[in-house]
């Protein structure tokens, strides 16, 4: 995976058939996870477990590639000064039902630690507005993401 992820970080475009990259996607999504849980100036254990356990679930990962995946996001979303560039491999990937799907995560890493700060809704809404989601669809994410906890 390691060789997988330095492969990840070199690259700027979709893969030479015009697909998107599904490391691209999994590193983005892994980014816009860490960056909800990073909103409130405080990154608890409980967001960093239900991080870990989304990426593994999602992605088939092990425990120890999902720590990597992790640490590998943090590294390059700091060479990026806009959430827009993680968002465009979702985008251009995903469906609007995986979309809803990642946006429920959004929200589960949201209320790991029992509470919804002002700049973690803000941010919610922002990433749902770069992921072509309308409110309603924020919303019923948001329900749904409430319900399983």
């Amino acid at each position: 995976m390691l060789d997988k992820l330095k492969t990840l970080l070199s690259k700027q475009a979709d893969t030479p058939s015009g697909e998107p990259d599904p490391e691209r996607v999994r590193m983005a999504t892994c980014v816009l996870l860490m960056e909800v849980a990073k909103a409130d100036e405080e990154f608890s254990s409980s967001e960093r477990e239900r991080i870990v356990a989304t990426l593994r679930e999602r992605f088939t990962l092990s425990q120890s590639e999902a720590d990597e995946l992790i640490e590998v996001s943090a590294t390059r979303r700091g060479e990026h000064h806009d959430i827009w560039h993680f968002t465009r491999p979702i985008n251009e990937a995903c469906s609007v039902p995986e979309k809803l799907e990642i946006i429920e995560e959004v929200w589960r890493v949201i209320y790991a630690d029992g509470t919804l700060e002002a700049h973690e809704d803000y941010l919610v809404h922002k990433l749902a507005k770069l992921l072509n989601l309308n409110h309603p669809q924020l919303i019923e994410a948001k329900m749904n993401a409430k319900e399983g906890l």
